[in-house]
């Protein structure tokens, strides 16, 4: 009957460790898809953007076509938005879609009569919209890798977290914050 006592501890205490990892794996989980999700989010809107592009391009350049260099930098950009494979390589491809868009944009002010055309304000307008959205995806998925990345660091969970298959994510910085403090605009 003695033996008995420790056996029930032991046993109580193996129950314990093994709810706490189930809770925290499945938690672990659960921030993971919420992260991932949130990186499907920016990815869709980058996509939405690139889409307009070439739309925004064939706009400008019927009233601009010996802005070569703009244009081109444009699509490298787009190009560049694309490809990009994670959080880094999209923070950099999304400085250089602001200043390609900042560019086009400072050639389109020179031209009062594509100010003026329809299809070029509602394409602004339409960039404007995805650039906010992007803002916003950004937002939640810095939000989520937070939560996941403090789920991952804090003790215990660190003990256990990378030996599970967890590990921190990267987040979604841009190198030039003024470059995205606001959406690009057209001022009238």
């Amino acid at each position: 009957m003695e033996w008995l006592i420790p056996l029930i501890i032991v046993v109580v205490l193996v129950v314990i460790v093994g709810i706490y990892l189930w809770a925290t794996y499945n938690s672990l989980v659960t921030l993971n898809v919420r992260v991932d999700e949130a990186w499907s989010d920016i990815t869709v809107q980058l996509k939405r953007r690139a889409d307009l592009l070439p739309n925004l391009i064939e706009s400008v350049k019927g009233y601009a076509a010996h802005e070569k260099g703009v244009f081109e930098a444009v699509t490298q950009a787009r190009a560049e938005t694309l490809s990009a494979q994670g959080p880094a390589e999209a923070s950099a491809a999304e400085n250089h879609m602001q200043t390609a868009l900042k560019s086009i944009f400072a050639v389109a002010e020179a031209y009062p009569q594509l100010q003026a055309s329809q299809n070029f304000l509602q394409l602004q307008a339409e960039l404007v919209d995805t650039e906010d959205k992007v803002q916003a995806s950004r937002r939640f998925y810095n939000g989520g890798v937070r939560e996941l990345n403090t789920k991952v660091k804090v003790f215990p969970n660190n003990v256990f977290a990378k030996r599970l298959g967890f590990g921190s994510r990267d987040f979604f910085e841009v190198s030039d914050l003024a470059a995205i403090a606001e959406p690009p605009r057209v001022q009238f």
